[in-house]
């Protein structure tokens, strides 16, 4: 369920200064459909919004969480401040294809995601990508949130968010670990399926995807 109109304005002026917008909205920024105006939505954990990273302001939070054992283990991004900073403009200072985002849950982030174009990523090499394939990648922040059941839901409304906002993407699509058990189950219980083992750099990855044409079966 979205949210109204009144809670969508509100979210945007707290979060999402004029000039920060712009910034997504305007030129090759484009290729995401304009995701920092896709709005918050209510799922079944709570009122949820994607709200893209401001370095001035998450920095020290996303280095936390990436120097967290549990989550360097997957994205092998531990080490100083500036590691992280350097990660996060890669994306910032891009032409768009991936945006960095904050997960935030009734008003408290608590997650990272990544959104990008799988179509135009160097993982479209590895399978038989079609135009305007949209990936995910996710870390959940606090170990007390991890484990519980907030990965599959959010992942489920993040993934239902995408192809409700971007209306030429057919498919949503996502590359954990294959010896990540925790993770992959979580893909599949946002109705995500197993659609084969690639081999990427640095790790075997479980190829999951999520279809517009199954997503009320699945």
């Amino acid at each position: 369920m979205e949210a109204d109109d009144e809670d969508v304005e509100d979210t945007l002026d707290l979060h999402l200064p004029a000039d920060f917008l712009a910034r997504f909205v305007a030129g090759t920024a484009c290729l995401l459909d304009r995701l920092p105006t896709w709005g918050p939505v209510v799922t079944p954990v709570g009122f949820f919004h994607l709200v893209p990273v401001r370095i001035d302001d998450d920095l020290p939070l996303v280095h936390r969480w990436m120097n967290d054992p549990e989550v360097a283990r997957s994205w092998e991004l531990a080490g100083s401040q500036s590691r992280t900073e350097e990660h996060l403009r890669a994306q910032l200072d891009g032409d768009g294809r991936s945006v960095p985002c904050l997960g935030v849950l009734d008003g408290t982030p608590m997650s990272y995601w990544e959104i990008y174009r799988a179509d135009l990523d160097p993982l479209a090499r590895h399978y038989p990508a079609r135009p305007h394939d949209t990936g995910i990648h996710l870390l959940v922040g606090g170990a007390a949130d991890r484990g519980r059941g907030l990965g599959s839901a959010l992942l489920r409304a993040v993934a239902d968010l995408i192809l409700d906002r971007r209306p030429a993407c057919a498919r949503v699509v996502a590359e954990p670990d294959l010896h990540n058990t925790p993770s992959v189950a979580a893909f599949l219980s946002a109705g995500f399926r197993f659609v084969a083992e690639v081999d990427l750099p640095g790790k075997r990855a479980a190829l999951m995807i999520r279809d517009r044409v199954l997503r009320d079966v699945l």
